[in-house]
């Protein structure tokens, strides 16, 4: 798992094959590398073979990251939670947060989003089954989130993101994939211009694909098992 080069050509030919499937292009599809726990020197080598977007949960590891490969045209995803002391720095040094899930942060990373910079990307993150351990807005509270958020200066609603609940021998993931498609189709027919879907990782990226994905987040099958560490 560890040749970048071997890892992104078998990502691209399961979306390709998943979009087939689906009746897609898989230029619809894009791929966020989750590049969490990896040092920046596999940042690089990634980006060297056309890789451009990559997602961190621990913004302090980001930041390191970011001033090691400042001279690097990346494009930076939060993905992680989101707490109100870290708002600040999100807003000034990424371009992208998938994990707004609280209008308090909304209207932090508005506020905190430099006027020089171009808006701030935001997907809401939505807790599609429920699960009291996870992060993200309900879904019967998605529409009204939204809305507020499109009120907001310096911050452009990009779409949804949902990690669901793991697969098992009661609960298939396409299910929740197919609840979170519903979900963005009445954003967009309620006129919130939305064009992102987050979801789908590694072990299901297909079924993702086959109920509406335009993006990926890929980690371990692209970067190789994670550096052991004991700090985040």
């Amino acid at each position: 798992m560890n040749n970048l080069k071997e890892n992104l050509q078998k990502i691209s030919a399961r979306i390709a094959s998943a979009c087939d499937l689906a009746g897609r292009d898989p230029a619809e599809v894009s791929v966020l590398a989750v590049s969490k726990k990896h040092p920046a020197a596999r940042i690089r080598a990634l980006h060297e073979l056309g890789q451009v977007s990559f997602g961190e949960n621990y913004v302090q590891e980001a930041l390191a990251k970011m001033e090691e490969l400042e001279l690097l045209r990346l494009e930076w995803h939060f993905i992680g939670p989101l707490q109100s002391n870290k708002t600040r720095q999100v807003a000034q040094h990424f371009q992208w947060v998938q994990s707004a899930d609280r209008l308090k942060i909304l209207r932090r990373l508005s506020s905190q989003r430099p006027e020089g910079l171009t808006d701030l990307n935001v997907c809401i993150q939505v807790n599609v089954d429920r699960e009291q351990q996870k992060a993200g807005v309900m879904p019967e509270q998605v529409s009204e989130l939204a809305h507020a958020t499109l009120a907001l200066p310096r911050i452009q609603l990009r779409g949804l993101m949902t990690i669901p609940q793991a697969g098992s021998a009661g609960h298939d993931p396409a299910n929740s994939y197919q609840r979170m498609h519903t979900l963005f189709r009445s954003l967009q027919q309620e006129g919130v211009e939305v064009d992102t879907l987050s979801m789908g990782m590694s072990s299901d990226l297909e079924a993702a694909i086959m109920n509406g994905s335009t993006m990926v987040r890929i980690g371990t099958d692209l970067f190789g098992p994670r550096p052991q560490s004991g700090k985040n």
